[in-house]
């Protein structure tokens, strides 16, 4: 049998979890803006572990630092950030939904247009992005990377208006999809958000300097104030003055829609300790675990929750069925990809590389296993089977989140359709026994608005953003309408 490539059993151990394609964070008018922009990217290293990239300017000119890898790999060097100088910073941690992993995509992409130096960074995915590249490639345009933000530079390379800040909003107006977007000029921060706010931004100070980021958790790991969450279709333009103060500038539509956070925020992406939506995250998911014990309840000795994601919701299970609450799985936080040799072998571990059974509260129990989300199931099969292994007697599976039907458009990364495991097994009981628990049970989708918002869905206007339990998408899907016209991606090999 022919050995894998180390990316593939990477694939093996990774591929039944969602990833989120990024994380942003920018500061304008400090004097450690380099520093201070790593600092942030940490805080929001698990929204993308690919690459990172910071921007700055000096007064005099921009400087870029883009690199494979984790933030605390590359931005805890001090001769890194030497490198870094300015008092106006943009930075971005990545994980790739659209275009290749290759150094060119990594972000904040940068371009000199009439208007002067801009770089640009957002977290999300664009619906007509593709469409869009393809009428710009058609009208003469070259593009240096397969990132669908590379399309926002162009649209305002191309626009009328006369500021570097009109030709922005002229750009972004143009774009559809979820996303939150910084951009960064010689003088200005600006920040933006989707119309109907589904990828999360919020503002913050700094010694009176102001800050936006994807999650509050990135302020609070260098001491700075939450001011507020910039608002759905809003436009924030921060300026710098001759004087060294900032202005701010709030441009908000004309028509406002209502807000439709993605519910994954709270179910899985955003760091337990942030506030989205002015919601706390482990508040929410906590109170899913308490809606599932209420909805699903079992006899069983002990819940134990899938780490990391399954753990508050655990919590709240626990609490509601007065049911003990055990660490019954330990998680190895240290496996990466240099780790896993290419052999059979080592690919026949699976998920033990990086779960392991704490038999001592497993043996002898009926257990109640407590995760966020399945997507595949791949690794539930796994985790079922090694907690029988040490001894468990019976193994129930509650999941804090509803089944998921239906792809993402707006910057989750989600198997095919038809390979998510609700779409592959004709009811519950058929998914159970692939599983190969003795029950399985999803909280339903009023569960889970009940957890997050404190109402059940609206099905005549939701509260958030769910298509991928309901398949109701909030946008047009240009890009998706179109695919079979919309030529695929020309692929540069990158040493990268």
């Amino acid at each position: 049998m022919t050995d894998l490539r180390s990316s593939e059993i990477h694939d093996e151990l990774d591929g039944d979890t969602l990833h989120e394609e990024c994380g942003v964070f920018g500061i304008l008018g400090h004097p450690d803006a380099a520093t201070l922009t790593a600092l942030g990217l940490h805080a929001l290293q698990h929204r993308g572990q690919e690459a990172a990239g910071i921007v700055t300017f000096d007064g005099k000119q921009f400087y870029t630092e883009k690199r494979m890898g984790l933030v605390g790999d590359h931005y805890t060097d001090p001769a890194t950030l030497a490198k870094l100088p300015g008092f106006v910073s943009i930075g971005h941690t990545r994980y790739s939904t659209t275009g290749e992993v290759a150094l060119r995509n990594v972000q904040p992409l940068f371009a000199e247009l009439e208007v002067g130096g801009i770089a640009i960074a957002h977290n999300g995915n664009f619906t007509n992005g593709l469409t869009l590249r393809r009428q710009l490639i058609a009208d003469g345009a070259i593009c240096q990377s397969t990132s669908d933000t590379e399309v926002v530079l162009h649209l305002i390379a191309r626009s009328k208006q006369a500021s570097s800040s009109d030709r922005f909003i002229d750009a972004i107006r143009q774009m559809e999809g979820g996303y939150s977007m910084l951009a960064m000029t010689r003088t200005k921060l600006i920040a933006a958000r989707d119309p109907i706010g589904i990828r999360p931004l919020v503002m913050g100070e700094l010694d009176g300097k102001p800050i936006f980021c994807s999650e509050t958790c990135a302020l609070d790991i260098i001491g700075a104030k939450y001011i507020r969450d910039v608002e759905n279709g809003e436009v924030v333009i921060c300026e710098i003055q001759a004087d060294g103060s900032v202005s701010i500038d709030a441009r908000k539509p004309e028509s406002p829609r209502p807000e439709r956070l993605c519910l994954f925020e709270y179910v899985y992406f955003a760091r337990p300790d942030s506030v989205v939506g002015g919601r706390s995250v482990y508040v929410a998911r906590k109170n899913m675990g308490v809606n599932l014990a209420k909805e699903s309840p079992v006899e069983a000795d002990v819940v134990v929750p899938v780490p990391d994601g399954g753990t508050p919701a655990a919590l709240g299970y626990a609490q509601q069925s007065g049911i003990p609450f055990e660490y019954g799985i330990i998680r190895n936080h240290y496996v990466g990809r240099t780790f896993i040799e290419p052999t059979q072998q080592i690919r026949a571990f699976g998920v033990k590389l990086k779960h392991s059974a704490n038999r001592a509260m497993i043996a002898g129990k009926r257990v109640v296993l407590v995760d966020d989300s399945i997507v595949r199931g791949t690794t539930s099969v796994k985790i079922v089977q090694m907690i029988r292994e040490a001894g468990a007697r019976e193994v129930h599976i509650r999941v804090a989140s509803p089944m998921i039907f239906h792809p993402d458009f707006y910057g989750i990364d989600t198997p095919d359709r038809d390979k998510l495991l609700a779409n592959q097994h004709a009811d519950l009981a058929s998914m159970c026994r692939f599983i190969g628990a003795d029950s399985l049970e999803f909280l339903t989708i009023d569960g889970l608005y009940q957890a997050v918002g404190g109402a059940p869905r609206d099905p005549q206007a939701p509260q958030f953003t769910d298509h991928y339990f309901t398949g109701d998408y909030p946008t047009r899907l240009l890009d998706q309408e179109g695919a079979s016209n919309v030529r695929k991606l020309s692929v540069l090999a990158s040493n990268g």
